[in-house]
């Protein structure tokens, strides 16, 4: 700069004063540029500057759910491309006004130039990051409370909606008519399907059941409702659940009848929920306590010369006892003892409080073994014994039928009727997807995926909802009791990036153990009835040793192979060599610590308390509640409750469940009396 102020005074220097000026401009601009390019980090610029802001993380929030939904690096900033780009774009401009007012012989210096670049960086990325925070889903900094959570009960009708149901029900398409003051009457017996059933399938679903009931509880047209009971083969859970919306029904005033012919414990603990019990004289009612059995085929195994090479990660991991030993082990002994005395803590608390007896009077009355139909009914455990045209006859005089028929409407038509037909419906939408049964990697057999769970028929559901706008957050049912580790981690992956677009909530069936549980975990927040099975997060993995039984039988087989661990499972004809066994425990182990450390990341729990309730141990809803295993307790109501919560919506405000899922079930199937889903294994499998 001297030697331009020494030779201003000549033509010359007026042109090398020009083309000086014009030269420094550019090299400011390069400069400058390059300084925009790095100014979303603040170390490329010395200017002081406060805090910056920090941008949450979709994927770390929901890998801490419960802790915080942002974490700062080493250099206490996390920045997107996004951002960096946009502050980019306001610092060009800066510039070019910068450096316009140097090439015009202004007196700013390259000092301020930088100063107001950092400043302007500062400004703009402030902005952008508080935009990002601002747009980022709200739900991924969540913590569920469920003491705030409504309770599941009966809700009357406003003037004004009866009057709007009264409308619309007079104009209901004639299949879905019937009788005023009519009677719904059901069966409930066998297995109760957790998904909405298909055409051809028989029976009733639990969502059908639930839905139905709360419906007619503000249905007038519907007087009560009168349930024959028969044996059901379904666990605690699902008879909670269904529990549950019977005493909704009865709330709501109407009359509620229980007829039994055939029933035990199950049965009777869900007939309490009724006004009225009652049985056939000559019924059998067998209510003498809760067993559990365990079977163990180590003796024969050995007998027909078959040695079981199991690896089992997990002191409570039974799932290979059975192979493995001959008897239960002190830890089966241990879980399965809290199982009963949960259930039967539940039954004595049940029974007592909806019958008015005492916990002393249900105990007695399961150590008396009665047998006698008449001592159930004079000491109220029942309220009288009738024959069914004796129920029909009761009916008749309190629905509006003529004398010899009775005003009655069957579950399978009155499901047709339409939620928005009482304005139980609502604007939103939470959609609620069901996955059932076993964990297979692909199904087979006839019926396609009837009876599991794959990652082929769930994660293509899972990515649809998370691109449908319309849905404002999502139910995961999960009702399995686990299966295949691969097939259950690719869809834990999905449902983890589901819950960063919307909140997402499991529901838990009778059972959500290992698989199942891993599966759960990638929600936002779990929902377990107080019966439910859950946890088992273990694993179990192994093969037969044939050799034996194969030269008992004159069979031999020989192998070729090219590589240290060709044979590994392929050699069915013996038992593993040092360096096999090493690694087949070494692989098992592996899988096991993937499990629990993705499970304490989900649960955002430290990997040393999730150790502590893992090692496959299986826990009621109730327990795991304690052990933060799942965050609330209770059916597909507390969970909807819950994704209203993540979502912001009211709870006083109705949405409208969207069912997902439905049960496929192949004519053929049905015809050859076939069901479920055969898999062939064909390589090694780790399950879960």
């Amino acid at each position: 700069m001297a030697l331009l102020q020494h030779t201003t005074g000549s033509p010359l220097c007026g042109k090398l004063t020009s083309w000086t000026t014009t030269t420094c401009s550019l090299i400011a601009r390069h400069i400058l540029l390059v300084l925009c390019i790095h100014a979303g980090g603040a170390a490329k610029v010395q200017v002081a500057q406060g805090p910056r802001p920090v941008v949450a993380s979709p994927g770390l929030a929901l890998a801490q759910p419960r802790r915080t939904i942002c974490r700062s690096t080493n250099q206490g900033d996390l920045e997107s491309v996004g951002s960096r780009t946009n502050a980019t774009g306001e610092l060009v401009k800066a510039v070019q006004g910068q450096v316009g007012a140097f090439t015009d012989g202004g007196n700013s210096s390259p000092t301020t130039l930088v100063a107001n670049a950092a400043e302007a960086s500062s400004k703009t990325s402030g902005t952008s990051d508080d935009k990002e925070l601002k747009d980022a889903p709200k739900h991924l900094g969540w913590i569920p409370e469920n003491s705030t959570l409504p309770p599941l009960q009966y809700t009357p009708l406003s003037n004004s909606e009866k009057a709007w149901t009264n409308f619309k029900l007079a104009f209901a398409l004639p299949w879905r008519r019937f009788k005023k003051d009519a009677v719904l009457t059901f069966k409930l017996e066998g297995d109760i399907n957790d998904q909405l059933q298909g055409r051809f399938s028989p029976g009733f679903s639990l969502p059908q059941i639930c839905d139905a009931l709360e419906k007619a509880a503000v249905d007038p047209r519907i007087k009560g409702i009168a349930v024959e009971l028969s044996p059901l083969a379904i666990g605690w859970a699902k008879v909670q659940e269904i529990r549950r919306y019977i005493k909704l029904f009865r709330d709501s005033g109407k009359f509620t009848v229980c007829y039994m012919k055939v029933a035990g414990e199950k049965e009777y603990y869900l007939s309490t929920a009724f006004e009225e019990v009652y049985l056939a004289p000559s019924a059998t009612l067998r209510l003498q306590g809760f067993s559990v059995a365990g079977t163990f085929l180590r003796g024969v195994l050995d007998k027909v010369g078959v040695e079981p090479q199991v690896q089992r990660i997990g002191e409570y991991k039974s799932a290979g006892d059975q192979l493995l030993r001959r008897d239960m082990s002190e830890a089966q002994k241990e879980q399965l003892g809290e199982l009963l005395d949960d259930i039967y803590e539940h039954f004595m608390d049940t029974v007592a409080d909806a019958r008015g007896k005492t916990r002393e009077d249900v105990a007695a009355l399961l150590d008396r073994g009665v047998y006698d139909n008449e001592v159930f009914a004079s000491e109220g455990w029942v309220d009288g014994l009738k024959y069914e045209d004796q129920i029909t006859d009761d009916l008749k005089k309190r629905t509006g039928g003529k004398d010899d028929e009775v005003a009655k409407v069957g579950l399978s038509k009155y499901s047709r009727v339409s939620r928005s037909a009482f304005g139980l419906n609502g604007k939103k939408r939470i959609a609620v997807l069901r996955a059932g049964g076993a964990i297979l990697g692909k199904a087979g057999g006839i019926g396609g995926a009837s009876g599991s769970i794959t990652p082929d028929a769930i994660i293509p559901k899972l990515r649809a909802l998370a691109k449908d706008k319309k849905v404002a957050g999502v139910v995961l049912r999960v009702d399995s009791p686990g299966g295949d580790a691969l097939a259950s981690d690719l869809m834990w992956r999905e449902i983890r990036k589901l819950a960063e677009k919307k909140p997402v909530v499991a529901c838990m069936g009778d059972v959500a153990a290992s698989g199942g549980y891993y599966m759960s975990m990638a929600a936002q927040a779990i929902v377990a009835q107080p019966l439910t099975i859950t946890g088992s997060i273990g694993v179990v993995t192994g093969k037969f040793n044939l050799a034996e039984l194969y030269d008992r039988v004159g069979y031999s087989k020989t192998l070729l192979s090219r590589g240290k661990f060709a044979e590994f499972l392929a050699a069915d004809n013996r038992s593993f060599n040092d360096d096999e066994a090493a690694l087949f425990e070494e692989s098992a182990k592996f899988a096991y610590k993937s499990f629990r450390d993705k499970a304490a990341e989900s649960r955002g729990l430290p990997v040393e308390e999730m150790q502590a309730v893992a090692q496959g141990r299986v826990w009621t809803g109730r327990r795991a509640l304690t052990r933060k295993l799942v965050d609330a307790v209770g059916g597909l109501h507390e969970a909807v409750a819950l994704v209203k919560q993540a979502a912001g919506i009211d709870q006083s405000e109705k949405v409208t469940l969207m069912e997902v899922s439905r049960t496929r079930t192949s004519p053929l199937a049905l015809i050859g009396g076939l069901s479920g889903s055969v898999a062939i294994a064909t390589h090694e499998k780790v399950f879960i």
